[in-house]
């Protein structure tokens, strides 16, 4: 069946392939055919009629803006357009001719080709808006789920916990309410008990809150009201038995030598607790109940109570004062020897070593003081003095000159009994030009020097023979307050008679 498609115009149109056409007055009628030869094409899918964006990006090469817009003409309709040689019609040839002698510069090309590289905003609104700071990397890598509650709100934030907390938290730690509660104690009318204070705060009171009031008033000299304290504690459900309380009476007591000794020693090491009988150990250390400590340590020796050695220390500084001591003196030191668990502060370290030197167990001095260098704690410059001092005392003068060196090196402060042995070292060893660049070096770091360092300096001149020196430095030690002893006159005496008589 042929297909005829007839249009009209005002104008003349030259049809592709017509048939017929006629010409009346202005009009022109043109008819098309077609043959019967059907054409089939391929249909396009729903995604590729009218795609929402080009697949592609666009060729920048070629002028877009001057193209001729499409028609909207589908490719099967230009299909049919076209010939059967593929031939176009004479307009749009003559545009493809003039489309053909534009030619664009690259300077043209760059200038378009830079409008697509910026940022084109999505929405209208604010471009210069301020976005906030990206979260931390701890919260990219948390994992999803509830937030983990504040257990110790304490420590991350005081102020929120104080506000949160209740009164009795608040109150029962608090030194300031403990010390204050001493001072109530204290104002208290002699015929008036402790209990009459006690009775108003007992809600704010938990287990060992009363042993700082305790001390407390041991420190302020009232022993009896700290025992009314004990005694009122003992009474209440929520506060006793509790060790700290009754460490801090038995200590307070001890001290004040207020505590009867009428019991056993070995029952009550049979009974108490390690801590409270540090506290009664320390007690009488500190009234100068010296033998009972001693005893009460035996007694905890007979039962295998092993205490800290810390309490060893303090009661073997205060024996070794002592010279009638120095037997028991040695054997705690074999005591705490035989300790594996030894653990002691510098200070007690340092005080223990002292003994030993006045004691002349040397080696004992050298033991702890490798110990003490191989836990890995930092030396001080009163470990090395005793050292040096320990070394001097046993003759060892080349030894204790390497301890010098070595404390120079780890750039240690010399303090005032520090350059005092190294220049009673250096003494010893009639060095006299390094005796006296220590000497200017304790005046530079702005110590006074003492009546032993002057001796020690005139000494080592006068072995010298240096007798200007001397009298200079006998101005200085006149003008230092310090007057030299009838032995030291006399050699000086003797000095300047020698230097005489050569001349």
């Amino acid at each position: 069946m042929d297909c005829k498609f007839l249009s009209m115009s005002l104008y003349s149109i030259s049809p592709w392939g017509s048939k017929l056409s006629k010409k009346r007055s202005g009009i022109t009628i043109t008819t098309m055919t077609y043959s019967k030869k059907k054409t089939h094409y391929r249909k396009l899918p729903k995604n590729l009629r009218s795609p929402r964006r080009s697949k592609l990006p666009p060729d920048f090469g070629v002028n877009l803006f001057l193209k001729k817009p499409s028609s909207g003409v589908d490719n099967s309709q230009m299909n049919s357009i076209v010939d059967d040689d593929g031939d176009l019609t004479e307009e749009e040839g003559e545009e493809q001719e003039q489309l053909g002698d534009i030619v664009w510069e690259s300077d043209e090309i760059e200038a378009i080709s830079s409008l697509f590289q910026g940022r084109i905003p999505q929405k209208p609104g604010k471009l210069n808006r301020e976005r906030p700071l990206p979260h931390p990397l701890p919260y990219k890598l948390r994992p999803l789920g509830l937030p983990t509650p504040k257990r110790r709100m304490k420590n991350a934030s005081p102020l929120v916990y104080s506000s949160r907390a209740s009164t009795c938290e608040q109150v029962y730690k608090n030194p300031r309410f403990l010390i204050s509660l001493a001072k109530q104690i204290k104002c208290l009318n002699p015929d008036q008990d402790a209990s009459f204070i006690l009775d108003d705060y007992t809600r704010f009171l938990r287990k060992g809150s009363l042993s700082l009031t305790i001390r407390e008033l041991g420190h302020m000299g009232l022993p009896e009201r700290a025992l009314q304290t004990f005694c009122w504690a003992q009474k209440q459900p929520q506060l006793f038995p509790d060790d700290r309380i009754l460490a801090s009476t038995v200590e307070l007591l001890a001290r004040s030598q207020d505590l009867k000794v009428s019991f056993d020693f070995q029952k009550f090491t049979g009974l108490a607790s390690r801590g409270v009988i540090e506290a009664m150990v320390r007690g009488f250390i500190r009234g100068r109940s010296l033998h009972l400590a001693w005893e009460l340590l035996l007694a905890a020796k007979h039962d295998n109570r092993m205490l800290d050695p810390s309490v060893y220390a303090k009661l073997i500084l205060e024996l070794g004062k002592n010279p009638d001591k120095h037997i028991i003196v040695s054997q705690l030191l074999d005591d705490l020897s035989e300790r594996e668990d030894l653990s002691l502060s510098h200070q007690d370290c340092t005080a223990i070593m002292k003994v030993c030197i006045r004691l002349k167990k040397f080696e004992l001095v050298e033991t702890l003081f490798g110990w003490f260098k191989q836990s890995g704690r930092e030396l001080s410059v009163v470990m090395y003095t005793t050292l040096i001092h320990s070394r001097y005392s046993e003759k060892k003068y080349r030894e204790a000159l390497a301890v010098v060196w070595e404390m120079e090196g780890s750039n240690c402060l010399f303090d005032l009994p520090a350059y005092r042995v190294v220049i009673k070292l250096f003494v010893a060893l009639n060095d006299l030009s390094r005796a006296a660049r220590y000497f200017s070096k304790l005046k530079e770091a702005g110590f006074s020097p003492t009546y032993d360092i002057y001796k020690d300096l005139i000494t080592v001149y006068m072995a010298s023979g240096r007798l200007a020196k001397c009298k200079e430095i006998r101005r200085e030690v006149e003008m230092a307050g310090f007057k030299l002893d009838k032995q030291m006159t006399s050699a000086l005496l003797q000095l300047e008679r020698e230097s005489r008589s050569d001349v």
